[in-house]
Order: C-alpha cells, then sequence, then structure tokens
C-alpha cells in the first residue's frame, strides 16, 4: 500500500510541478496542493485546472493498468477554488509550509462535494477559466458549514485551446497528463 501511495503521489508531485503548483501536504490518501504560492502569478487557477485534468489522466491510466490486474479502481475527486490565502512555515522542530483561510475551506467543500474522475470547481474559479474551459453548471449545491454553493464540473480544454480532440493537449505540446 505504502508503494503504491508513493508511487501515486510522486506522480502527482510532477503533475504540481509542471503546473507551477506547491505541493502542500498529503494526510492519508489525500493530496494538497496550491497555485500563486509562494510566489504570486496571474495563471494560476488555469495553472490548477490543467493540473488536475492532468492528475485525472493519470489515475484513469493507472486505473487501466489495475483493471487488468483484477486490482480495484483509485478513484480520486478534485476541488479548486480561487481566493486569498495566509501561507507561512509552522513549527519549530519538523517545520512545514502550510496555508489557511476561507479559501482552504471552500476547495475542501469544493472536493467533498466532487464525484470520483471529475474535477468539481467554485464559481470563483469558474469565472477565471471559463472562457478557456468547457465547464457544466451543478447549480447550488447545500456545503458543510456554507450553506449552499454554485459548483460547476471542468470538463475539457475548449477546442480552440486544444491540440487533441480529448481537450487536454495546449497548442504548444504542453499535455495535461504525466
Amino acid at each position: 500500500m505504502i508503494r503504491t501511495l508513493d508511487q501515486f503521489f510522486c506522480a502527482l508531485d510532477e503533475i504540481a510541478v509542471h503546473y507551477r503548483l506547491e505541493r502542500l501536504k498529503t494526510i492519508g490518501d489525500s493530496y494538497m496542493c496550491a497555485g500563486g504560492l509562494p510566489e504570486a502569478n496571474r495563471t494560476h487557477p488555469l495553472d490548477a485546472a490543467l493540473a488536475a485534468m492532468a492528475m485525472q489522466a493519470y489515475a484513469a491510466r493507472l486505473n487501466v493498468q489495475r483493471a487488468k490486474l483484477r486490482m480495484p479502481a483509485w478513484e480520486i475527486r478534485t476541488g479548486i477554488h480561487t481566493g486569498p490565502v495566509i501561507a507561512g512555515l509552522v513549527g519549530r522542530q519538523r517545520f512545514s509550509y502550510d496555508v489557511w483561510g476561507n479559501a482552504v475551506n471552500v476547495a475542501a467543500r469544493m472536493e467533498e462535494n466532487g464525484e470520483p474522475g471529475r474535477v468539481n470547481i467554485s464559481s470563483a474559479t469558474y469565472a477565471q477559466v471559463s472562457t478557456q474551459f468547457e465547464c457544466s453548471p451543478r447549480g447550488q449545491i447545500e456545503a458543510k458549514n456554507k450553506g449552499p454553493m454554485e459548483m460547476y464540473f471542468l470538463e475539457r480544454l475548449k477546442p480552440e485551446y486544444s491540440a487533441n480532440p480529448d481537450g487536454l493537449v495546449l497548442p504548444d505540446g504542453l499535455v495535461a497528463q504525466a
């Protein structure tokens, strides 16, 4: 199990680095990363969306192999929210870089209210990526301690931004997969 998690998280780390995201932590089988940190950039919503699509594509490819070995699928839910956070180092002996704030909580609610194999995004993220991505509106969904929240599924890059029919390859050759 540890070897499999290591393989999976190493692949997610490669995707995160490729899309300029910062891995913050893993908790059990959960993986948390953020864009625009520690140095701010204007493309972090797009970077996060592309990375999420790449992570889902990786999981799908891995599950094809697992199915051949009659192993259960590893399904991942992904949630993205765009907003301000407080970031910093905590601890003295085993310090870690972490983030806090409402945006972190909303991102967690996006993941919780998502579906396996899908990327669930908030209205704030939708506003940032909807010109480049096809998204499916989900309407308002009740989120724990947040009330009703507008949510969308990220489907694919729009054809005019994609160099392949799957909507995973940017025209410059960058591929939304590991």
